[in-house]
């Protein structure tokens, strides 16, 4: 497995990991891969075409039909397509999808074809985050950043972005499923951080300079 310019980042939901990912992807010049993004893309066909999100054949056959690769630029990131269109930002994070998508990633055959995909993707280098990408993804990744943040914060931002939405039970949801798949926990190489107290500059500032010292051919 390759042990390009891969920045693993790690965390549970509202932890700060796409913001970061974002900032670090702009920052370094590499590819942003939003991995949540594909499993919820995933469950929107799903959802579509009326596929139990316990069904694990069907969910993997269903993954035949979603198209993946990076485009664009500022950052170069994730592009989605599948046989019925590229599903809207609105429609991947919708209520309905939030509280079925831990359902759909939580298979094995399903985790296993979306790490292959994840890793052909991330092989040239990238900043890729989700929940398991430094210990199933690209356990070689030379740089491993495991956020955390007080359960109470993660759902403040959560209720920031989605408004309107109840989010309290559901990230306990997500949290309780999630936990099942992969222990919430950091892999022995990983540098921590706790985004409880930290805006979104502070913490891609501290990013940053873990990336100075542990990839330096990467920072600006």
């Amino acid at each position: 497995m390759s042990r390009a310019s891969v920045i693993a980042i790690d965390g549970a939901a509202g932890s700060g990991k796409s913001t970061l990912a974002r900032g670090l992807a702009l920052d370094t010049r590499l590819p942003y891969l939003n991995t949540g993004l594909m499993y919820r893309a995933l469950t929107v066909a799903a959802l579509e075409r009326g596929v139990d999100p316990e069904d694990e054949e069907e969910l993997a056959a269903l993954m035949s039909t979603l198209r993946f690769r990076l485009a664009g630029a500022d950052p170069v990131e994730l592009s989605i397509e599948g046989s019925t269109g590229s599903p809207s930002l609105g429609s991947l994070t919708s209520p309905e999808v939030e509280a079925t998508v831990s359902t759909v990633s939580r298979h094995p055959r399903v985790r296993a074809l979306m790490r292959d995909v994840q890793r052909t993707l991330g092989r040239e280098g990238a900043v890729m985050e989700g929940r398991d990408i430094a210990s199933v993804v690209f356990p070689e990744a030379p740089l491993k950043i495991y956020l955390v943040a007080d359960p109470a914060v993660r759902t403040g931002r959560r209720a920031a972005e989605r408004p309107g939405e109840r989010i309290d039970d559901a990230l306990l949801a997500r949290d309780t499923i999630d936990a099942s798949v992969n222990a919430f926990e950091p892999q022995p190489d990983a540098v921590v951080i706790d985004t409880t107290t930290l805006d979104v500059d502070a913490t891609v500032a501290a990013a940053l300079e873990i990336v100075r010292a542990r990839l330096p051919e990467v920072a600006t």
